[in-house]
């Protein structure tokens, strides 16, 4: 029995001289190097990477309903002139504006699916106030003022360079629990 095991320890033994000598004769010392700096920089960089935290949740509900009107149901929290009648869109500034560095959030009810979304208020300055906009003063769910992230009447546009308000943004953070 005892040869039969060192037998098969031979075989394995054998097989891996052969195998480390044919990658010897094809690699260098350089190429492997530099291999395996590249698989752990890969390693260590891959975290850094974008990726969904909605997992796609948020997105089914982004297009119902008429995002011009201060009736849509993601402006439930909203206080101040639409974007979408500004040249911009429901979540990107005008040209020539620039997004909030803060905002306040609100959870708003999608009467479609009937669910609770979070919805991040950004308000778009460095323009003067789009005056051809409907102004929505919307405050359900608005907390006092000494709460600072949920109350929406601020100027937002304070941590700006330029702090002049334009509009307002509505971006889906995801569903609330």
């Amino acid at each position: 029995m005892f040869n039969l095991f060192e037998s098969i320890v031979e075989r394995i033994d054998r097989l891996a001289e052969r195998s480390m000598r044919r990658v010897a004769q094809n690699a260098g010392r350089r190429s492997f190097l530099a291999k395996a700096g590249a698989v752990m920089l890969g390693g260590a960089l891959a975290p850094m990477l974008p990726f969904d935290r909605t997992f796609g949740q948020a997105a089914a509900a982004v297009t119902d309903g008429d995002a011009t009107s201060c009736e849509y149901w993601r402006y439930c929290a909203l206080d101040g002139n639409l974007c979408s009648a500004c040249g911009g869109t429901l979540t990107q500034c005008p040209p020539g504006s620039s997004v909030s560095k803060v905002s306040w959030v609100g959870t708003c009810r999608n009467p479609s699916d009937g669910k609770d979304y979070l919805v991040s208020y950004n308000d778009c300055c460095g323009k003067a106030e789009c005056d051809t906009a409907p102004f929505c003063l919307k405050s359900e769910g608005e907390r006092p003022g000494y709460r600072m992230g949920l109350h929406n009447d601020i100027n937002w546009c304070m941590a700006n360079a330029s702090k002049g308000y334009h509009c307002t943004v509505a971006v889906l953070v995801g569903l609330a629990e």
